[in-house]
Order: C-alpha cells, then structure tokens, then sequence
C-alpha cells in the first residue's frame, strides 16, 4: 500500500546519487517563498549540505537562507514508481566549501573527471564566492507509491 517511507528507507532514498534537490526557503519582505535546484549530499543519519553563489553568480537565496536559518529540502522521482522526501531542517553550518567538500557533492551527480574540472573552474573563476550549507533535518515527510492498490 503506498504510504510514508520508514526511516531506513527516506534516509536511503535520500543518499542515493544523482537525485536533484529543490531548497525553498522564506524570502521575507512580502515576496512568496525562494524555491532552487541544487546539487547536495546526504549520508543516513547525519546532515544535508549543499552549496549555491557557484561561478561569481551571487544569488538570493544565500541572502534568504542566511536571514531564515531554515530550509525545507525535497527529492523526488520523476517517473513510476512516485517517491519524496521532504526534509525541513535547520541550517547548522554555511561557510566556503573545500575543494574536497565541492567535489563530494558534484561527483554524485557527474563523471568524476568532469567533477573535478567543475571544482576546479570554480576555485579558478576570479568572482567565485561558493557557500556550502549543512542542514540538520528536523521534520520528514516522505511518500512511496511503488506498491499500488489493487
């Protein structure tokens, strides 16, 4: 029957790689909340972290993060079986990434070679100003429609 998935099972499917994550956080002066792709890392039990300002591109949603200190963090499938996770949790840490920090995360989603030549033109790129989050999840909601009703 497709429900919540257990603990064991939402941690997994948020470890698992090349898995896009959309962080929406509270942007404040009356605009509606911030919602963006990024690229993360996840090990059960522990934090999520994910970086953004990647290239020179200063955005607002560092700004945003930096003032709520709160994100909510959701993964999905895109095709059958339907699965998400949700995670809402409290920003713990955020500073510059290490290139090993960088290339933990960009090699989940990239052939290692191409993920060191992304680090790399980051670190190269004179405006480059990367900021690397961890996230402590506090609240899960999760779904798994891979068995369905009969």
């Amino acid at each position: 029957m497709p429900g919540p998935m257990s603990t064991a099972g939402r941690e997994a499917f948020l470890a698992a790689p090349q898995h896009l994550a959309i962080v929406s956080v509270a942007s404040g002066d009356g605009r509606p909340p911030l919602a963006s792709p990024v690229f993360y890392h996840y090990e059960a039990g522990g934090e999520l972290t994910f970086f953004t300002n990647t290239l020179g591109r200063k955005t607002r949603k560092a700004e945003a993060i930096d003032k709520a200190g709160a994100v909510t963090v959701t993964v999905q499938t895109e095709e059958m079986p339907y699965k998400y996770v949700t995670v809402e949790g409290t920003i713990v840490g955020s500073g510059k990434p290490s290139e090993d920090q960088m290339f933990a995360i960009a090699r989940r989603y990239m052939p290692d070679d191409y993920a060191h030549g992304f680090v790399q033109n980051e670190f190269a790129h004179p405006d480059s100003d990367p900021v690397l989050y961890a996230v402590r999840p506090d609240r899960w909601y999760s779904s798994d429609l891979s068995e369905t009703p009969a």
